[in-house]
């Protein structure tokens, strides 16, 4: 008998024996933020609609009929890609998928309207392979990743992201074999980049992905950091550990920072054979243009795992990306660790109050750019929308060359500069009327200062005034006055005034 499984908290709890189609849940799997997945049994007989469909499924319950307007926004896009990539893209690497169904039931309005996904039964993941190996290699690790890269290659082939790589969405089958799943954040390519919602597995995004501004469409994203996101996994399947030491994802992201900056090495334990590090250390090349592609990696993974005793492969030259700076660049580095998310899965209202008037195209990127909340709770996209309705109204085409400031943040193109990635740099002028460039980077320089500041007051809605000054001033000037300069006075007061509007 298998193991209960407690589902409090889950995204949305179904009860066995429900019955949805012809089928009926007979024990949950696992759930994410925004949905849940329960193993399935068909019960309609020869004659029903799941007619030629396995004995056993796996029933994905998205709550799309059961959630706030606000809410299905971000749901609803999520369960769209997941459903085009499932209609479009057929590989015997990627899970099965069977058909979609809707819950229509007003008598349990807590499932009334769900999406569900019928896809094929897996018996495990990478992941609870990882947890057996117990911090060792994972038996069969070679074949695994052969078979991911096949999977991979042939997304990239047919013009398509998958956006979140992991061991998690990486299920084995009864056979033994492996598919990827869960296309949530899958895209196809526009040109060179697909564009993704804010956010993704900490542990698992490449490095350019911190410095990627969040814009109307989304943040760009590329195959390359899918490479990224196999390398990662890679190194979990053969070492049984993270490339990147640290004691939570965030620390870990930090480490990766510094790699991708050129202050650390990439480094393996002896269990990893030389093939595999050159491999490895391929598919984790800071520059994003170094990485082979999927088809590559593929070719070189079957030669290492057919002779792993003798395949060798050419180490390609890899150059580092140049520091980042000094002193700045280090507590930027830091900064841009940290993930750049709406509220890590969780409905924007939790954020800010859904009546104020906060531009709606502008909602996302002011939740993602308080990405240091968790460790600078001062600074919330509360704080920060305040912020932006003292500077400028919300206004993106602002301009007051009395002050050299230009745009919603009023950021003065000399000091934008500085936060800019490198590639970036030349256009300052013309990004300070980027709403989206400007509002991130605001949050960038306020979770990296404001932590400095902080100390000159104690109750909690003063800290918050103290961070969003630090926009507006610098530490030496707060210092010295103990708290807000007086020739921020005016802004600090504004703040103090728009913030509960704006706070949930």
């Amino acid at each position: 008998m298998s193991e209960a499984v407690d589902t409090a908290g889950w995204a949305i709890q179904v009860p066995i024996g429900y019955r949805v189609g012809g089928w009926e849940v007979v024990r949950p799997i696992a759930t994410g933020s925004w949905a849940s997945v329960y193993e399935g049994r068909r019960v309609d007989g020869e004659g029903g609609a799941t007619a030629g469909l396995p004995d056993r499924v796996a029933l994905k319950f998205l709550p799309t009929g059961t959630l706030t307007p606000r809410q299905l926004g971000h749901l609803n896009e999520m369960a769209a890609r997941e459903l085009r990539a499932h209609r479009k893209l057929r590989h015997p690497r990627l899970i099965g998928f069977h058909h979609t169904l809707v819950v229509d039931d007003p008598g349990h309005p807590e499932l009334d309207g769900a999406a569900v996904i019928v896809m094929e039964r897996a018996a495990a993941s990478l992941a609870d392979a990882l947890a057996r190996a117990a911090g060792g290699p994972v038996p069969d690790a070679a074949r695994y990743i052969v078979e991911i890269c096949e999977g991979l290659a042939y997304l990239h082939g047919k013009g398509w992201i998958h956006g979140d790589l992991k061991p998690s969405n990486v299920l084995v089958m009864a056979d033994g074999s492996v598919r990827l799943a869960d296309f949530g954040l899958a895209a196809e390519l526009d040109g060179t980049h697909a564009y993704l919602p804010p956010g993704g597995s900490l542990g698992y995004m490449a490095p350019e992905r911190w410095d990627e501004p969040l814009t109307e469409h989304g943040t760009r994203y590329r195959t390359a950091s899918d490479v990224w996101a196999l390398g990662v996994t890679a190194y979990q399947l053969l070492s049984g550990r993270m490339p990147f030491p640290g004691a939570s994802p965030r620390a870990r992201a930090a480490q990766a920072a510094r790699y991708a900056a050129g202050h650390d090495e990439l480094l393996f334990p002896t269990t990893v054979p030389p093939g595999w590090r050159e491999w490895l250390a391929d598919c984790l090349a800071p520059d994003p243009a170094r990485r082979p592609g999927a088809a590559e990696l593929l070719a070189r993974a079957r030669r290492l795992a057919a002779d792993p005793a003798r395949a060798r492969v050419r180490r390609r030259p890899r150059r580092r990306r140049e520091a980042l700076g000094k002193s700045l660049a280090m507590a930027l580095g830091m900064a841009l660790a940290w993930p750049v998310t709406p509220g890590a899965g969780r409905p924007a209202d939790l954020h800010l109050r859904a009546d104020s008037d906060v531009p709606a195209a502008y909602r996302d990127a002011i939740i993602a750019a308080a990405y240091c909340r968790d460790e600078v709770p001062e600074v919330t996209p509360a704080l920060l929308a305040a912020s932006l309705k003292a500077l400028s109204d919300f206004d993106p085409s602002l301009t007051d060359p009395a002050k050299d400031e230009y745009g919603i943040a009023r950021w003065t193109p000399r000091v934008l500069w500085h936060y800019l990635p490198e590639r970036e740099r030349p256009r300052a002028h013309e990004l300070v009327y980027d709403p989206y460039v400007s509002i991130h980077y605001m949050g960038t320089y306020i979770c990296t200062l404001a932590p400095r500041v902080l100390h000159l007051a104690e109750d909690p809605l003063d800290r918050q005034i103290l961070a969003a000054t630090i926009f507006q001033s610098n530490t030496r000037d707060m210092i010295s006055a103990r708290g807000v300069p007086p020739y921020a006075r005016w802004y600090a007061d504004k703040v103090r005034e728009y913030l509960p509007r704006y706070t949930p």
